[in-house]
């Protein structure tokens, strides 16, 4: 089992903030000046149980300084209205966007907390009007919710899908076309895009969705990674016990290797 357990297990992410930025990032700190690239994404860029993730392999085998700014479990809404991060994309030579799911977004159904993207905060008045028998209260991540539609009433579910799609596409447009850098798209997941079941993230991206997103970007990198055995973590994690249960589902360092493998040419080219 690949299990390490030094101390009580889990890893010092050494979190700390940038600038204006309220939003609790992995460390070390890293300068936001010469020449860097950043990177934006969700739990796998933030690399959770792993000593050392992607952006920092990459940072290692292209000689350049970069900045890891993933967050766990962040959506696009934790990035697109951040001025300060904003600001970062302008100074970096490159970002690197990973493809984060639809469902932690707000939209005309729900809205989710502006930094913690899994939370749900509440329903719309027009959520409300679709699921009169549904209490809400109980609720708290995103995930549940969004079961709890699904079990309720399947045809009003289809069409929140249909919204977080929509919203999707357009926060990120609005979002690609406010970044004044170059910047690549970064695919990672265990399918291909829209090959998933519905549940499994980046959550509910299609390839017609990226179609519409790509133009917007320098590249578009994929990495298919094979998923684990039944209840068994994969390569090299890093967790206590107690976050056993969570680490079953993350990708290992081999995942993170064959990340930095495929984004580094796409980036020499673009640096180039």
């Amino acid at each position: 089992m690949a299990f390490e357990n030094p101390g009580d297990g889990a890893l010092n992410y050494d979190p700390c903030r940038y600038g204006a930025s309220k939003l609790l990032f992995r460390g070390p700190r890293r300068r936001l000046e010469g020449r860097f690239a950043v990177f934006f994404g969700s739990s796998e860029t933030y690399g959770k149980y792993i000593e050392r993730p992607f952006p920092e392999l990459v940072g290692d085998r292209m000689g350049m300084r970069t900045v890891n700014m993933g967050c766990v479990n962040a959506g696009i809404d934790a990035y697109q209205h951040d001025a300060f991060l904003q600001d970062v994309a302008g100074k970096a030579q490159v970002a690197v966007i990973q493809v984060m799911g639809a469902a932690n977004l707000s939209n005309r159904f729900y809205s989710v907390h502006p930094r913690r993207n899994d939370r749900f905060i509440k329903p719309s008045a027009l959520m409300r009007t679709l699921y009169r028998d549904l209490d809400f209260s109980e609720i708290t991540f995103t995930q549940h919710l969004l079961r709890s539609l699904e079990e309720h009433c399947p045809r009003s579910y289809a069409l929140v899908v249909d919204e977080l799609k929509a919203a999707w596409v357009a926060r990120m447009r609005s979002w690609l076309g406010s970044l004044d850098c170059h910047t690549v798209l970064l695919w990672l997941a265990d399918h291909a895009p829209g090959e998933g079941d519905g549940s499994s993230d980046p959550r509910f991206i299609d390839r017609k969705m990226l179609a519409e997103i790509t133009p917007l970007v320098d590249r578009l990198v994929e990495v298919v990674y094979p998923v684990p055995a039944e209840a068994e973590p994969s390569d090299g994690l890093v967790f206590s016990e107690l976050e056993a249960p969570a680490a079953v589902s993350t990708p290992g360092v081999s995942v993170h290797e064959a990340v930095a493998e495929a984004l580094v040419p796409a980036l020499q080219r673009i640096i180039a």
